[in-house]
């Protein structure tokens, strides 16, 4: 690369602009501008010139043709070391452009505004700009191409000591992020209009998806030792969830600690009230609520103490120095919280090996993509996260109605069950499980499975399970066990005998008309 002289401006986003061409100024770059980069510059006292001036042609079309010229493409894509392109540069009285400066306008941001038009979201589809970058992308070589403000200091630095001159490394990983730059947002562009009919949106799924990922890291390997594995974040958009956790001490995580780490905060996040879950293979062993962390750790501890041992443990507020001291008794692989306070730190930092994950609650921007993506050969399958609970025509179907303390079991019970491996069952009181049922071929045996790990704490129990309940023998596994409440979706074509066999035991039960189906 020859030593940059001159350099072209087009941003929509000016963060850090000034500094930029400021910067290059100060190196005897000579900045070109469009119009409204070129006000924002020249009223901050930068000596620049507008590309109209440079080009002989003004902007037109409301400002849609600012850049498409040959005097700006030639610049831009003639090879240095080719005497026939330097003798048409000449020729056409062409001055080359070393550095381009674009971001594009905000296609992402405009298409999530309420109401927007569709008019409004075809005047943010940008042509010049991907143009711009494309061709600088390519002529890398001869050019740099700048497409975030995350550079811009990088790139200053790299020419004040190369002394206006850009290592061939660098200008190839400025071409590559530009590239990346206008796929995305190409793909964002197509993506959304092929969810449009005409000018109106259909509201259903895109006839074409287009996915982005960035890698975060490799991992040691995936499920079992033998396969390789590796870490991706949505790419393009702020980071959420546990793609942006902070893991604050302990060994590398693990592809499994992931997966795990997934169910665990899910499930928590379920609950506004101090909650605990305690996850084994992406299913809880043992979810409480409580008045205090500690107490909802410690019955979720004890609903299944054996289980507990080397799980991964979610927290859906900032960890204490109580609750640490407690959980620092137990052999756990990952703690999973919002937060850590001081005290907890320093109390588990004594547990070298044990893996702590801080992560913001992002709300409802965890699941701004809308979508839960399963692979399988040869393409994919997609589906609406679960986000939902109940159905509006939920229902007692008993002759006994629920108590108060049944109806706040059941829906502790119908919370959890929704984030258990189906078929699922669960049995709880008081807010903590007392037996869990997962994955089962038989919903029966899901019952049981759940009654045995409560023992005698099942007698005065509410059960809910994710779908509804086949026939009457889960209910009189059930009623025997004394069982008092069931909260189920209903549907079935023998809900009725399901029913007698209710009323027989005496059990309140609730159709909720949604199922939560987990595979």
């Amino acid at each position: 690369m020859r030593k940059i002289e001159r350099a072209l401006i087009s941003v929509y986003d000016k963060t850090g602009v000034v500094d930029l061409a400021r910067g290059l100024v100060g190196l005897q770059v000579e900045i070109l501008a469009t119009g409204s980069t070129y006000k924002h510059l020249s009223s901050n006292g930068i000596p620049v010139r507008e590309v109209a001036d440079y080009t002989g042609f003004p902007e037109i079309l409301d400002g849609r043709v600012k850049t498409l010229h040959p005097r700006i493409a030639g610049a831009i894509l003639a090879i240095r070391s080719n005497s026939e392109h330097l003798r048409q540069v000449e020729q056409n009285q062409i001055q080359m452009i070393d550095l381009v400066c674009v971001n594009l306008y905000p296609f992402a941001e405009t298409i999530r505004k309420p109401g927007v038009s569709f008019e409004e979201v075809i005047e943010n589809i940008d042509i010049g700009g991907p143009s711009m970058i494309r061709a600088a992308a390519k002529n890398f070589q001869d050019v740099a191409v700048l497409t975030s403000p995350e550079d811009y200091s990088a790139v200053l630095q790299a020419l004040q000591a190369g002394r206006g001159i850009l290592a061939q490394e660098l200008l190839f990983g400025l071409s590559r992020k530009a590239f990346l730059c206008t796929a995305r947002y190409d793909a964002q562009v197509a993506q959304h209009l092929s969810t449009i009919d005409g000018s109106t949106s259909t509201g259903g799924f895109p006839a074409n998806l287009f996915m982005d990922f960035e890698k975060l890291s490799d991992l040691r390997y995936g499920e079992n030792p033998h396969q390789k594995a590796a870490f991706y974040r949505w790419g393009g958009r702020r980071p959420f969830g546990l793609a942006a956790a902070k893991q604050l001490q302990g060994m590398e995580l693990s592809y499994n600690n992931i997966v795990d780490l997934e169910a665990a905060w899910d499930l928590v996040r379920e609950f506004d009230e101090p909650a605990c879950c305690i996850i084994k293979h992406t299913n809880p062993c043992g979810t409480a609520s409580g008045e205090t962390l500690l107490e909802a750790y410690v019955k979720a501890y004890q609903a299944d103490t054996l289980s507990a041992f080397g799980s991964v443990i979610g927290f859906n507020q900032a960890l204490d120095g109580p609750t640490a001291e407690e959980l620092s008794k137990l052999k756990v692989d990952v703690v999973v919280a919002p937060g850590f306070s001081a005290s907890a730190l320093k109390i588990l930092s004594a547990k070298k090996n044990l893996r702590l994950l801080s992560v913001e609650d992002s709300g409802t921007e965890g699941h701004e993509t809308g979508y839960e993506i399963r692979r399988i050969s040869g393409g994919i399958l997609l589906q609406e996260t679960d986000s939902l609970l109940t159905g509006p025509e939920s229902r007692v179907v008993t002759h006994r109605q629920p108590s108060e303390e049944e109806l706040r079991d059941l829906k502790f019970a119908w919370r959890v069950v929704k984030h258990v491996k189906s078929n699922a069952i669960v049995l709880a009181r008081s807010g903590v499980t007392l037996g869990v049922g997962a994955g089962q071929m038989s919903r029966v045996d899901s019952v049981k499975i759940s009654i045995q790990k409560a023992g005698s704490a099942a007698k005065g129990a509410a059960l809910a399970s994710d779908a509804f309940i086949p026939f009457r023998d889960g209910v009189d596994e059930a009623g025997k066990a004394g069982v008092s409440a069931i909260i189920q979706p209903g549907g079935s074509l023998r809900d009725a005998e399901v029913i007698d066999a209710a009323n027989e035991y005496g059990v309140a039960m609730i159709f909720t008309g949604l199922r939560h189906f987990k595979h």
